[in-house]
């Protein structure tokens, strides 16, 4: 899968993304329920704003979707269940509306260009974000993306749509810094795991 580095665009739309916590925590927590065990990845859809070249991930619902291992070219994502929870979403916070997708790759896929495809017809500039559920090492268990149409300099080639990585990063606002802190401090009284001092 081609991609291409955020220096070989000239003007970019999408300049840094910034995933929220509670966003990481529904997606794993789809992923624990749905594909734990498995091969298979989960997909869904997130919400947010963008200002400025910053898309705001804020929440994310899970999408019911499947895939078929041998051809990736066959694949469904449920159209009418997005439809229905974007329906509610917007009732609970109008000013959250789809800024892309989510991935549990944990890598691209042959097929992701085709399914981010899908997703223009919801917001001009989508982004994707990989999310690693099962990370190998430490670090930002997320990767994004948005895609461009790369022009060929052989007149002869078409050109084709490319996703480009952009930087992305963990954020919270103060009021979910508190909320995760509290479940922190709940989830390692409840865990006989070693405890980790807080700095």
């Amino acid at each position: 899968m081609d991609v291409i580095k955020t220096q070989q665009v000239q003007s970019r739309p999408i300049e840094k993304v910034v995933v929220h916590p509670l966003v990481l925590l529904s997606i794993v927590d789809n992923y624990s329920r749905v594909a734990k065990d498995t091969r298979k990845r989960v997909i869904g859809v997130l919400l947010g704003s963008s200002f400025k070249g910053t898309v705001d991930v804020t929440n994310s619902y899970a999408v019911p979707f499947e895939e078929d291992d041998k051809d990736p070219s066959i694949w469904f994502l449920d159209h009418n269940y997005h439809d229905s929870m974007f329906s509610m979403f917007k009732r609970i916070n109008a000013k959250e509306h789809v800024v892309g997708w989510y991935s549990t790759g944990p890598k691209l896929r042959e097929n992701d260009l085709d399914i981010h495809q899908l997703f223009h017809k919801y917001v001009p500039n989508p982004v994707l974000v990989i999310i690693d559920v099962r990370p190998k090492e430490l670090g930002i268990p997320s990767k994004a993306y948005y895609d461009v149409e790369e022009v060929k300099e052989n007149a002869t080639q078409k050109s084709q749509k490319v996703f480009v990585h952009v930087p992305s990063e963990i954020a919270a606002h103060e009021v979910e810094e508190i909320g995760m802190h509290i479940y922190y401090i709940a989830m390692f009284q409840l865990c006989p795991c070693p405890k980790f001092s807080e700095g």
